[in-house]
């Protein structure tokens, strides 16, 4: 009976004939089912999860992360979260930063490719040696970044923004920062 309803479902859409088909189709299932045909629920022996094991999966909540302020830039410009390896250390990185408004780098290169997604607030960006804020290009939360090595650019915050913008940058270590003109100020306050 359930293969000739579900042979028969082929008749012309909208059709009484169809229509009455999958009705009679999906009561025969139903009927199937409570009669012990087919499950309609897990089991409650089903399978559980397991523990997580912190030692496979490591959790860092966002009350535990904890940023710090960049060495060598003027106070409360920007912090930083390390989160994953570290700039100094060979190999992947992956770290929160927080641009506060009112400061932007000075033109300056990587060695390798930088990968940045904005989490929150607006990141202004642009590329090129000659240092102009007002040629920046906003990019807000949930906007992409990628600065290719070896091309000079600048970023940060200008100065009317309301809140800092947090960036999670992702690259290779250890990180080489290259000063355009190395005898300016590797920060500019805007």
């Amino acid at each position: 009976m359930l293969r000739k309803n579900i042979l028969d479902a082929g008749s012309a859409p909208g059709s009484l004939a169809a229509d009455h088909d999958v009705v009679a189709t999906r009561r025969t299932l139903l009927l199937a089912a409570l009669a012990g045909g087919l499950p309609l629920v897990a089991s409650s022996r089903a399978a559980k999860a397991s523990r997580l094991n912190p030692d496979e999966t490591i959790v860092t909540l966002p009350d535990a992360i904890r940023f710090v302020a960049w060495s060598g830039a003027p106070p409360h410009s920007g912090e930083m979260a390390p989160l994953y390896g570290g700039l100094d250390k060979p190999g992947p990185y992956f770290v929160l930063m927080k641009w506060y408004p009112g400061y932007m780098s000075a033109p300056h290169s990587y060695a390798t490719d930088r990968l940045s997604l904005v989490l929150s607030g607006t990141w202004w960006v642009n590329s090129g040696a000659d240092f102009d804020p007002n040629q920046t290009v906003p990019v807000p939360a949930g906007g992409f970044v990628r600065r290719v090595a070896h091309t000079p650019h600048y970023d940060g915050v200008k100065g009317d923004a309301k809140e800092p913008a947090v960036i999670a940058l992702f690259g290779i270590a250890p990180v080489k920062l290259t000063l355009v003109d190395p005898t300016k100020p590797g920060w500019r306050q805007v």
